[in-house]
C-alpha cells in the first residue's frame, strides 16, 4: 500500500477524527501514515484536546478525540501541526501532545514521494 499523507484543512474535530481514522487504517495495512494540521487546525490540539462529538462517541463504546490521538501515535502515524496556524491560535510547541511535530506546508508536501496518495479533510 502506498504512503497516505492527510491534510487537515478546517478546524472541526469530525475533520480531524475521521483524518485519524483514515490514517490508522492505513497504518494497519502497513502503510507510512501522516497527518498535518494545516492552519487553524492546529488549534485542535490545544490541551484539553476533545471536540462536541467525544460525548456521543465514549457512549458507543469509541474512543475520544485524545485518545484517538494517542493511539494514532503509538500505531507510527506521524502528525504535524502547522507553524503559522500555531502562530494564529497563540500556541507554543510545548503545549503540543509530546509526539507532534511542528511543520510547514512546503516541508510536509516535500516529504510526499510520486506515488503517494494526498487527502485533505
Amino acid at each position: 500500500m502506498p504512503p497516505l499523507n492527510i491534510i487537515v484543512a478546517l478546524a472541526e474535530g469530525g475533520r480531524l477524527y475521521a483524518a485519524l481514522e483514515t490514517a490508522m487504517a492505513a497504518a494497519a495495512l502497513g502503510a507510512r501514515a501522516r497527518i498535518f494540521l494545516q492552519g487553524e487546525a492546529a488549534a485542535l490540539l490545544r490541551p484539553p484536546i476533545g471536540f462536541a462529538g467525544d460525548a456521543a462517541r465514549l457512549a458507543v463504546g469509541q474512543p475520544d478525540l485524545a485518545a484517538m490521538i494517542e493511539e494514532a501515535a503509538m500505531m507510527g502515524v506521524g502528525l504535524f501541526a502547522c507553524q503559522s496556524g500555531m502562530a494564529l491560535a497563540a500556541m507554543t510547541a510545548p503545549e503540543m501532545p509530546p509526539h507532534v511535530r511542528t511543520a510547514g506546508l512546503v516541508s510536509f508536501l516535500a516529504d510526499v514521494e510520486e506515488g503517494d496518495r494526498l487527502l485533505a479533510y
